[in-house]
């Protein structure tokens, strides 16, 4: 069944990203060495990640395996190479024994690299810097590798859907000829804020590397960070920058193409933006509303606190300025319903994502309409543009599998034992991609309480999720493998 498959393509692949690996757990040794750390840890994750990328890597010249990739070359390459980084990402944490379980690492380190930023750890300020820092990167190299992914792989070959709302037309057909050239400036855009994070930060007092750290946890809307109080407590203008670049990185990283290309045109009609930003202007005027009658916060922290939290929610970057928790109970349960939103298509960010809520509010406003005018032709248009019945199927679809797995996932969660807000905000910020939940897995916890079983649960949520749940379920499907 395996007749078709190009293998060398998929372990050319396995190869390249295990070398990506290697620079980087040699790049956390300098660190280790700098900070007077054990280095034995990444010198021994860089020599088994090496050794396994030669063995790897195909040697021979013969076929033309490169052009030929095809859709199940690529759904398979695509889905076992998230995980293939995550089993190797568990090198350093085991062999420093900073988390000495398997089933631990291997949560923290796909939680790392699908910028989820849910942990299990309990004392995160008593990791070496080394350790803290390879525990970012993961969410860097994360990010950057679902904007090629998402941008760029994905669309060409037609993969989930992504076609549809990843890129306007325009944007995709200036990009198919010329992936290399694009992907570079895409490369430069997601380095250039990053640099320019870490530099705001650093110029607000925070020491350079946690501002990289941050920086990480930020553009990759990742969440990890080196406290454990998150951002909490930083100063406001430290909690207004990371504010900032939150909402950056959740926009289609097309926009910042755009910009880059000084197409304000482009930009303009995209209704998705408009949608995104709206969202969560309202949502951050309620909340804010919220905490200024009900507690003695004064304006500016109100709406300080409040917007930090639905920016962080709702781009699934997973940083927290304050326990949520400790709201009255409908700001929190706003916040929960916030988990199910996701930031742009074609950004870091996870979660359902914006333009397929917006898709269906075009549904449903047809729908009204059509009862008003039933012999009436309605078509749905999106930036202009008109939206075929069979996209707007697969939009609908999509939505209801999400939930369907959102509720099976519940189910497995509260069988372990949880209570039903635990088993059921676990699921939802682990499929999304955004870290804390509420219940005992809330903004001021940690995941560390979970059975094995939970864990391992919770981790398939995260692959499922960060890669949009067709990638991963088609491999299960009995015509995916016949010929």
């Amino acid at each position: 069944m395996f007749r078709n498959l190009h293998i060398r393509v998929i372990r050319s692949v396995f190869s390249n990203i295990l070398f990506i690996l290697t620079a980087s757990f040699m790049a956390c040794s300098i660190l280790a060495y700098y900070y007077d750390e054990p280095i034995k840890p990444f010198i021994f994750s860089s020599s088994i990640t090496l050794l396994t990328a030669i063995v790897l890597r195909p040697y021979s010249n013969h076929g033309s395996d490169e052009t030929n990739i095809d859709r199940r070359d690529a759904y398979l390459t695509v889905t076992l190479a998230w995980i293939f980084m995550s089993l190797f990402g568990t090198l350093p944490y085991l062999l420093s024994g900073s988390i000495p379980a398997f089933t631990n690492a291997f949560f923290e380190s796909v939680s790392g690299f699908s910028t989820t930023g849910s942990s299990i750890l309990m004392d995160i300020e008593a990791l070496p810097h080394s350790i803290l820092f390879w525990r970012s990167l993961t969410h860097w190299i994360g990010g950057i590798g679902i904007i090629v992914l998402v941008i760029i792989v994905m669309p060409a070959l037609k993969m989930g859907g992504y076609q549809l709302f990843s890129l306007e037309s325009s944007l995709q057909e200036k990009i198919s000829p010329k992936i290399k050239s694009v992907g570079l400036r895409l490369l430069m855009i997601y380095v250039g804020l990053t640099i320019a994070e870490v530099m705001l930060l650093w110029l607000g007092h925070m020491s350079l590397f946690e501002s990289v750290c941050h920086a990480f946890g930020t553009v990759a809307t990742g969440g990890f960070s080196p406290k454990n109080t998150s951002i909490a407590n930083y100063s406001p203008y430290i909690q207004y920058v990371i504010m900032g670049f939150m909402l950056l990185a959740g926009t289609n990283f097309g926009i910042h193409y755009h910009i880059f290309k000084r197409q304000l045109k482009s930009i303009r009609k995209n209704e998705e933006l408009r949608f995104y930003y709206w969202i969560i202007f309202v949502l951050g005027i309620i909340l804010s509303s919220v905490l200024l009658v009900n507690t003695h916060k004064s304006i500016e922290e109100s709406f300080r606190e409040a917007f930090f939290q639905v920016i962080s929610i709702v781009t699934c970057t997973g940083f927290a300025s304050a326990d949520y928790l400790q709201w009255p109970i409908y700001g929190w349960t706003l916040i929960f319903l916030a988990m199910f939103l996701g930031g742009s298509t074609g950004s870091t960010a996870g979660g359902i994502k914006m333009v397929r809520h917006l898709i269906l509010l075009k549904n449903l406003k047809r729908t009204f309409r059509q009862s008003a005018s039933p012999n009436a032709v309605i078509p749905i248009t999106l930036n202009g543009n008109h939206f075929s019945e069979e996209n707007n199927n697969s939009v609908l679809t999509f939505m209801m599998v999400y939930f369907l797995i959102f509720l099976i996932g519940s189910l497995l969660m509260y069988l372990t034992g949880l209570d039903a807000a635990t088993s059921t905000s676990s699921v939802a910020t682990c499929m999304a991609g955004i870290g804390p939940g509420i219940g005992s897995v809330g903004p001021v916890s940690n995941f560390a309480h979970l059975t094995d079983f939970g864990k391992f649960v919770l981790t398939a949520m995260m692959i499922l999720g960060r890669l949009e749940i067709y990638t991963v379920l088609l491999l299960f499907s009995g015509n995916f493998w016949r010929d």
